[in-house]
């Protein structure tokens, strides 16, 4: 062995030696800020950031540290998309769809009504063009895009009057989340786009008939049942809801290939942790509510055919429209449909039977 390489040899002994990674200890020590849509009552949404926040703490070793910071307390709940594309913070935790004002494709990645369930979405993103269809359009707001979570099917909210036909939805003031108001409003509806801490006083004074935020767990904490006594599913707007973390994409870009790798890695962590929980808490909530005298509904037939309806219309007219959401959609209704045609067989076949058993 020649002496160069038994100094290079002895050098990486060195370091070995130490227990250090010189890989992850690679690069300065990181300070971001976390502006997240929601608020920190909700420690199934909101909680996801922290989750998210705490492994990339972990896996640094502490060099890299991201503070995260609820709705409102660096901006509001809707401002975040501004926010990140500005670097007035390095990243943002959200529902893409809140920001279907901006382009309609934004709903897109998140949900859209009678579209993808939550494991179609992850298969989507992950293994289909979904990733990389919404990351090309996020690109144009400076923005790099991790799925962060997902609810699961939601509910269909809470109505002060029952619904006993789609004639009833006519002049219905309802909170619901972004992009489904385009759909309630063609059925006669009049949509209310509120962030959470909004809903519930808004509800109780009359404001609005009637208002809808994810299931039994987070319904629960928001106190719904105590102003609107008629709960109603399933949530057709939203199947599958993917929240996101985005991170503008200059400060991604001075981070280290190991850093990226453990943002990456850290958000999708995140993205599984977030639907275990509400799959894990809603049972218990659900039968609590009940219990305390909430009255349960399923949609009726004609309400459900006619959101449908008017949902594909939509669809239809943003693709003759707007060249972002046909491009997206097009990758995403094929999808969509083979994914239907598989869940149909073996996944609704299985859940069919086991929810008729009595366990």
């Amino acid at each position: 062995m020649d002496r160069r390489s038994l100094i290079k040899n002895a050098g990486i002994a060195g370091v070995l030696a130490t227990g250090i990674a010189p890989a992850v200890h690679a690069q300065a020590a990181v300070r971001w800020r976390l502006a997240s849509s929601f608020p920190k009552s909700l420690d199934t949404i909101f909680g996801a950031a922290d989750v998210f926040a705490k492994k990339v703490n972990e896996m640094t070793g502490g060099k890299f540290q991201i503070s995260t910071h609820a709705a409102g307390e660096l901006m509001p709940a809707f401002g975040v998309v501004d926010g990140v594309q500005a670097a007035t913070v390095e990243m943002a935790h959200t529902a893409p769809y809140y920001f279907f004002g901006k382009d309609e494709t934004f709903a897109l990645g998140c949900a859209i009504p009678f579209g993808l369930n939550s494991r179609q979405m992850s298969a989507w993103m992950y293994e289909g063009n979904g990733l990389k269809l919404m990351r090309e359009f996020y690109a144009k707001y400076n923005i790099i895009s991790f799925p962060g979570g997902n609810t699961g099917a939601q509910m269909g909210g809470w109505y002060r009057k029952e619904i006993k036909t789609a004639a009833d939805i006519k002049g219905l003031k309802m909170r619901i989340g972004g992009f489904a108001g385009r759909v309630l409003e063609r059925m006669g509806g009049v949509p209310q786009n509120l962030p959470a801490g909004e809903i519930y006083q808004a509800l109780e004074k009359g404001t609005i008939d009637a208002a809808e935020w994810v299931g039994p767990y987070d319904d629960q904490k928001l106190g719904f049942n105590k102003v609107a006594p008629n709960y109603y599913y399933p949530g057709w707007w939203e199947g599958g809801p993917q929240l996101d973390f985005f991170i503008n994409d200059k400060a991604f870009a001075t981070l280290s290939p190991e850093y990226k790798s453990i943002v990456e890695c850290a958000a999708s962590h995140a993205h599984v942790d977030m639907q275990a929980k509400y799959d894990a808490n809603n049972p218990a909530a659900l039968k609590q509510l009940v219990g305390g005298g909430t009255k349960l509904f399923r949609f009726p037939k004609d309400v459900m055919e006619l959101a449908f309806k008017e949902s594909l219309a939509l669809y239809s007219e943003l693709s003759a429209k707007n060249p972002s959401w046909a491009k997206v959609y097009a990758d995403y209704s094929k999808f969509r449909g083979d994914q239907n045609l598989w869940f149909r067989f073996a996944e609704a076949g299985f859940d069919d039977f086991m929810q008729a058993q009595k366990l």
